[in-house]
This record gives C-alpha cells, sequence and structure tokens, in this order.
C-alpha cells in the first residue's frame, strides 16, 4: 500500500491539502473538534484536490460553515493563523450591497487551529466592488507581521486587478486606464496595493455561493452587515459620487 502523503481536508476549519498531520499547522488541527469535518489520505496531490473538489461539491448551497465545538482559548492574544500547503495563513474574504450602490457589508473569516476570527462592517451606500476591496484589506490589516497570505475571493473584479496588474498599470498612470478614463475606487485600492506591498500576497479567486465553507460564512457576514440599521456612511464613495451623478462601479 502507498504511503499517505497528503491529507485532503474538504470541510474544516481551513480546507485545504496538508503535507503533515500533525501539528498546529497540521491537518488534524483542521478537523479535531470540528463538526462535520470532511478530511482523508492519500498517496498523490492529484487525488487530495480531487477529493475536495468531489466533497465540497456534495455540501449544499448556502449551508454555510458547520459549527464548530470546544472550548474557546481564554487567552486574548490572536491565536495563530492556520495554513495552506505553501505555507500560506489563509483569508477568505466576500462583499456585498444591496443594490449597486446601496448597503453594503463586507466579511473575513481568519481560520487557525485554535478558533476561526471573524470580522465584518457595513456602510449605508457603496457598492459591491468597494466592498470586496475593503474586505482584503481588513484581512490583510490583521496581520501584525510581514507574511505569506493567501486570499480566497469570489470577486474577479479584485482578483484581475491584482493578479494582472491592472491596479499597479493605474497607479503608474496617475490612476487612468488604458481609455484614459478615471480608475473608480483609487482609495481602496492605494490601500490594498500598500499592503500587498509589505505581505506576500497569492489571490486565489473561488465560484460564489459553490458550497466552500469559508467564502460562504464571509457571505453570510456581508450580507448580514449590509442589513444592519443605521449605518455609517462610506466617505470616499459619497464624496466622489454625488446621488446626482448617478455612478457605480
Amino acid at each position: 500500500m502507498a504511503e499517505k502523503k497528503y491529507y485532503a481536508v474538504a470541510v474544516g476549519r481551513s480546507p485545504g491539502v496538508y503535507t503533515q498531520w500533525f501539528g498546529n499547522t497540521g491537518a488534524q488541527a483542521q478537523v479535531k473538534g470540528f463538526q462535520g469535518a470532511r478530511y482523508k489520505g492519500f498517496p498523490t496531490i492529484e487525488e487530495a484536490r480531487a477529493f475536495i473538489r468531489e466533497r465540497q461539491a456534495d455540501i449544499k448551497k448556502g449551508a454555510g460553515c458547520p459549527k464548530q465545538t470546544g472550548k474557546r482559548p481564554t487567552s486574548r492574544r490572536p491565536p495563530a493563523p492556520a495554513v495552506s500547503l505553501e505555507g500560506r495563513i489563509v483569508i477568505y474574504t466576500d462583499g456585498s450591497s444591496l443594490g449597486n450602490p446601496g448597503p453594503g457589508g463586507y466579511g473575513v473569516v481568519i481560520p487557525s487551529p485554535e478558533e476561526r476570527r471573524e470580522f465584518s462592517g457595513g456602510f449605508r451606500k457603496t457598492t459591491n466592488n468597494r466592498m470586496e476591496l475593503l474586505a482584503c484589506i481588513i484581512g490583510l490589516e490583521q496581520l501584525e507581521t510581514p507574511s505569506a497570505v493567501a486570499i480566497y475571493s469570489d470577486s474577479r473584479y479584485v482578483v484581475d486587478g491584482i493578479t494582472k496588474g491592472w491596479a499597479k498599470k493605474w497607479r503608474r498612470n496617475d490612476w487612468r486606464k488604458s481609455t484614459g478614463d478615471k480608475a473608480l475606487n483609487i482609495d481602496l485600492w492605494e490601500r490594498l496595493l500598500s499592503l500587498c506591498e509589505r505581505h506576500d500576497v497569492m489571490f486565489v479567486w473561488v465560484k460564489g455561493h459553490a458550497g466552500n465553507p469559508g467564502n460562504e460564512r464571509c457571505d453570510q457576514l456581508a450580507t448580514q452587515a449590509a442589513a444592519q440599521p443605521n449605518l455609517p456612511s462610506d466617505i470616499e464613495y459619497e464624496k466622489v459620487f454625488s446621488p446626482a451623478a448617478g455612478k457605480r462601479d
């Protein structure tokens, strides 16, 4: 029998493929005490990845993350984030707006072997793209030291903007696109680019509402935040886009 070298975690604190079972960054830490965890060991990384795809496809749409069990740590020190196969800290993000523009919110999930850290917030009038950007910013701002990070997002606007170099080109061209039009959301792109220069960030696009537990939870957080009453104003957005202009991203 072939030796198992890859551990596939389809449902757990931080889904992904792991090369070790024990330890704070191993597969066991992602599934121990996690209700409904789904995992298995494989001799090849291809089989491990196939298992994750198949198991996550079985998760019902909108089910969100399984409930975690066990005692929460008593220490106030933030828990060590979970890491992926490449040794990167995993951050799940999502943004939402009820109308575009309209009330909007963002959601961030940073898993760890000890607990899952969650962040969310909203504004009375903003856009989906701004909330997608802000979710990434909020997630990266939680890291105290320069780190290798994997951000999971279902926003092509954000992922392509970084991975295809669009945002950097806009910045070099005084925030002008190739068409000559002014780029949108400059304030947030500036913040995100600065954080990407501080950290080693890998952006991973995931299909929205496709059963990925981390991103499903972020979607819940973002939607709930957007629905809250008495939300603050997205000052930069409202300053640039007046009601008369009717512009949106």
